[in-house]
């Protein structure tokens, strides 16, 4: 018997078993990251009413009521997944069932099969609030929400785009590699806002050179549960970090570069 030979049979079926389920979960952190990449793609064109086959202005014709109902429960339905699942309670409870390197991966699953569900189902509502006639200003709202979709993925990559979205948890995991403790840090953007990447988002759906009342509810509703959401980010982090979360409050604007927090 060879050297290899004695290393291969020396693996046990419990040590097999564990590499086995490790890559496994690795899968599935990739499959749930590419599940995110295609719908935030997606959502870029169905915002902005570009390439993809529907969009937040087309759809079936809907009455006006049953139409914002709808629509309003399909917000309702991400807002609510989003924030309980983002709790730091409710992962403590959640991570019983689903093992904590996949728990990540799975709130991102979930979040973008939301959206999914939102593109898919969402009622538009054509009547416009205001159409921007001028070629050069229409091309510059145009250039503006682009550049919006640029700050929110610029955002995630300058504190850490794969961890973010739980790609960095099962490759850890994978190697077997323990995850470093969460510091605080405030890299480039983070020195001038709070939230660029909420920031990004707001440019983003309000920057339309067309704005039907559809995209109008659909910015609105967006909007607000933005500020909801930064309140209670903001809370955990208060919890996690202490007067040093509480001192960059005081120190940075929220949203409004160069503004003083208040």
């Amino acid at each position: 018997m060879t050297q290899l030979d004695h290393h291969v049979h020396s693996i046990s079926p419990e040590v097999a078993g564990s590499r086995f389920l490790k890559f496994i979960a690795f899968l599935y952190g990739i499959a749930a990251y590419l599940v995110f990449f295609v719908t935030i793609v997606y959502a870029i064109g169905f915002v902005m009413g570009l390439v993809v086959p529907k969009t937040i202005d087309t759809g079936p014709d809907t009455p006006t009521a049953e139409a914002v109902i709808i629509n309003l429960l399909l917000m309702t339905l991400f807002a609510v997944q989003h924030s309980v699942m983002a709790r730091q309670r409710f992962k403590a409870w959640w991570t019983q069932f689903v093992p904590k390197p996949v728990e990540r991966s799975t709130y991102v699953l979930f979040a973008s099969l939301s959206l999914l569900l939102l593109f898919w189902q969402w009622r538009p509502l054509p009547s416009v609030i205001w159409d921007v006639t001028s070629p050069d200003l229409a091309v510059t709202l145009v250039t503006v929400s682009l550049t919006g979709w640029v700050l929110v993925f610029t955002s995630t990559f300058i504190i850490n785009h794969f961890e973010l979205f739980g790609l960095h948890q099962v490759t850890n995991h994978l190697v077997g590699k323990e995850a470093a403790p969460p510091r605080f840090k405030t890299p480039l953007l983070y020195k001038f806002v709070r939230h660029p990447i909420y920031l990004g988002f707001i440019i983003a759906f309000w920057a339309a050179p067309t704005m039907t009342a559809g995209h109008l509810l659909f910015a609105a509703v967006t909007t607000a549960y933005i500020f909801v959401g930064i309140a209670l980010e903001e809370h955990d982090l208060v919890d996690l970090f202490g007067d040093e979360y509480r001192q960059y409050k005081q120190r940075v604007s929220m949203l409004i570069p160069w503004r003083r927090s208040v």
